[in-house]
């Protein structure tokens, strides 16, 4: 009889952790309230304005009371659409004690992309800021959806509340309400693998686990303490940044500068007014650092780490960033919406490590991982590379409204297949060496080929179209479009960046069009993208 195959399954070298799941999010963030309650949490960067503890966790109180007061109901979508903001964590952290989710979207989106995401989620109130109200007003008032301004000097308007509705109301009646730990609390949007934008759905659960994963126990994956104060330049919305900076640090007992809009020298310049300790950024933040004039003239000493993720570091990046910061721990992570945290190269000692060159890191604990080959899908040993699969309560619940998107992202034995290609080495650590999913990574953020395809052939003079990435030192990749004219059409090039250009936020705009007689495809349709890609010219020009 055959001996049954090997299964290799690989976890962290870091001890298992016990870690309170059922706990609702906002409990376990303020769990250790009382040592901190009157220490700095939230620090807002335009203003100065200091949030304690107390003061944070009271008014995500009250904010919940408010939300229940204006038929917010358990169960119920929030979207928030907001620059980072004080007011982003209190209305997040609010939603948590009321058992509502809240849907986060790039306040650059354009019009139809928030009308999209608004209907998808089935939001019934809108959080903004003053500079958006006019982008989402109209969809608002014609889908009978709320619509909210945070900002206390817009004037007041027809249909338009305060948030301070929700800030001042009494916190004695929050509604009471019974949470699971499998309740969705946020709802962030991904591509996944491939396809266009879905739903995440992301439970109580899934970012108690998030949090213990990076912040909890001894010998934590992430060093945070209630000393550190952690500066917050990437955007709230996006899954890095709320997870790993907002609530790992309130979880830590650490202070939050928050940075509501990137530019190079004001982050030098924060830095160094607040003696800033942590950093969380991406590798376009961290090349942009490295070839600033403005560094020398500023004090970074404060820093003793810096964490990125979102994108791979080169090594290049790696021993310029250590020559400008020779006194800054340099850590690299790997993680995905849809399954929290992978893998962080800090987690070695009672202290937080150096990076391996090339490496992202240990595994993370509480969590196991395979590597599967992508052809027959048996689970590979150390130092063979295949799809990256991952396991564990930090795994989604699955895509909202999608199950079939849902079925093919994790399988029935609850292994989330990310559709990144690597390996994991004698130490332990984890290596990214491809990709199989076809998101473009501009700057960090996810731009999907098939929305803009679906964009490209909507348009009366493109028979066919496909978008692939291209390598750019600033931005990590640029997406490319390859078109197909209709019959006798004369459209240009000029003409398709801007048909785009007026429909997407910035970052997913086309950089280059390549007209061609055919897109290649497979049998079953798919685009095949290898062969589209090796025609990209090398000395494009961007």
């Amino acid at each position: 009889m055959e001996a049954p195959p090997t299964e290799f399954i690989f976890r962290s070298r870091l001890p298992d952790i016990y870690i309170p799941t059922h706990l609702p999010l906002h409990s376990y963030v303020f769990e250790n309230i009382s040592q901190v309650k009157d220490r700095p949490c939230l620090i807002n960067g335009d203003t100065g304005e200091i949030f304690t503890y107390a003061d944070v966790e009271l008014t995500a109180r009250r904010v919940a009371a408010g939300l229940s007061k204006i038929g917010i109901r358990q169960g119920d979508v929030i979207m928030l659409v907001l620059r980072n903001c004080p007011q982003f964590a209190m209305a997040f952290l609010g939603a948590s004690f009321a058992g509502a989710a809240v849907t986060t979207a790039n306040p650059l989106f354009t019009p139809a992309e928030l009308a999209k995401q608004a209907t998808a989620s089935k939001s019934k109130l809108i959080i903004t800021q003053a500079a958006f109200v006019e982008k989402i007003k109209d969809f608002a008032g014609t889908h009978g959806v709320s619509l909210m301004c945070i900002d206390s000097t817009f004037p007041e308007k027809e249909g338009i509340l305060h948030f301070s509705q929700l800030t001042q109301a009494n916190e004695a009646d929050m509604p009471a309400v019974k949470i699971s730990p499998d309740d969705v609390v946020a709802l962030p949007y991904s591509s996944g693998t491939s396809g266009v934008p879905k739903g995440v759905m992301l439970t109580h659960k899934n970012l108690v686990t998030f949090g213990a994963q990076l912040v909890d126990g001894e010998n934590p994956n992430q060093y945070t303490t209630s000393d550190d104060l952690h500066i917050c330049v990437l955007p709230l919305f996006h899954i890095y940044a709320l997870n790993s900076i907002l609530l790992c640090c309130i979880r830590a007992g650490a202070a939050i500068l928050i940075v509501s809009k990137y530019d190079v020298t004001t982050l030098l310049r924060m830095i160094e007014t607040y003696k800033v300790t942590m950093a969380s950024f991406v590798p376009p933040i961290l090349l942009n650092i490295v070839k600033s004039e403005e560094v020398d003239r500023y004090d970074l000493s404060s820093i003793r780490m810096i964490v990125t993720g979102a994108a791979p570091v080169s090594m290049e990046l790696q021993e310029a960033l250590r020559a400008k910061l020779p006194h800054a721990v340099l850590g690299q992570g790997y993680g995905m919406t849809e399954g929290g945290p992978i893998s962080i190269s800090l987690a070695f000692a009672k202290e937080p490590a150096e990076m391996k060159p090339g490496a992202c890191g240990c595994l993370i604990r509480n969590a196991e991982m395979k590597i599967v080959d992508i052809e027959t899908g048996a689970s590979l040993p150390r130092n063979k590379a295949g799809e990256i699969c991952i396991r564990g309560n930090q795994v989604m619940k699955g895509y909202l409204n999608d199950p079939e998107a849902t079925k093919t992202t994790i399988d029935p034995e609850g292994w989330l297949h990310t559709g990144d290609i690597g390996y994991v080495d004698d130490d332990g650590e984890v290596f990214i060496v491809d990709r199989l999913k076809e998101i473009i990574k501009y700057k960090g953020f996810q731009v999907a080929p098939a929305e803009l395809e679906a964009l490209l052939v909507s348009h009366p003079f493109i028979s066919d179209a496909a978008v692939v990435p291209m390598k750019d030192e600033a931005a990590g990749e640029l997406p490319v479009a390859f078109v197909v004219r209709s019959n006798g059409s004369e459209i240009s090039e000029d003409d398709i960046k801007q048909f785009i250009s007026q429909q997407v936020v910035y970052y997913k705009r086309i950089h280059k069009v390549i007209f061609t007689d055919t897109i290649p495809k497979a049998a079953s349709g798919k685009i095949l993208r290898k062969d589209l890609k090796a025609r990209l010219p090398s000395d494009l020009d961007n």
